[in-house]
């Protein structure tokens, strides 16, 4: 059965909410993305939807030179990856065509982060927290179930999904990868982990 990856990118944004998920959850990381590739100029997920105003949250497509991670000199993140069998892969493709296709229609979670940080759940249909819509594709894709509400899941609850860890750092200091998957460029603050399975 051939086998496809997905890449989870988990980050630590140096904002007013992420430092404010730091005091009340302790988390490490604070925002989860998804993309089909390493190259990190095609992640999706829920933010802000615009730099400097932190109030207006919408469905994404984000890269790591644009936008909020642009004005980063340093970005704390890992990236994971998930294997997955070509059914699952497309599943998650078939569900993101429809959020890009959908995107007016998909709004911020703000009443289930409010909830996430009390453990009460608030799950709302066509709005999603970062690390919700992230799990939900996985979870409609038959790839990981955390059984858990999917608003209480936080950017550090998806290291509990089978992956291997291939990165671990500043990812500012990630400039490239090649066509094997193999790290380039990577300044020594960055660090390359094994392929073990976690």
């Amino acid at each position: 059965m051939e086998k496809r990856c997905l890449y989870i990118v988990l980050t630590r944004p140096n904002t007013i909410i992420s430092k404010l998920i730091r005091i009340f959850k302790k988390d490490k990381y604070t925002h989860a993305a998804i993309s089909f590739d390493l190259g990190m100029e095609n992640m999706y997920s829920f933010a802000r939807k615009y730099t400097y105003f932190p109030f207006i949250g919408v469905f994404k497509h984000e890269s790591v030179n644009k936008g909020l991670y642009n004005i980063h000199k340093v970005l704390p993140g890992l990236i994971m990856e998930v294997e997955v069998s070509q059914e699952q892969y497309e599943k998650v493709q078939e569900l993101l065509t429809s959020f890009i296709t959908n995107s007016h229609r998909y709004k911020y979670n703000y009443k289930g982060l409010l909830y996430s940080l009390f453990n009460k759940e608030a799950c709302i249909v066509n709005r999603f927290l970062c690390s919700e819509f992230v799990y939900y594709l996985l979870k409609q894709s038959q790839i990981a179930d955390l059984k858990i509400a999917r608003n209480l899941v936080r950017p550090q609850n998806l290291l509990n999904i089978r992956n291997r860890i291939i990165f671990k750092g500043n990812l500012k200091e990630l400039k490239s990868f090649d066509s094997l998957g193999n790290l380039g460029e990577i300044n020594t603050e960055g660090t390359v982990l094994s392929r073990a399975v976690v």
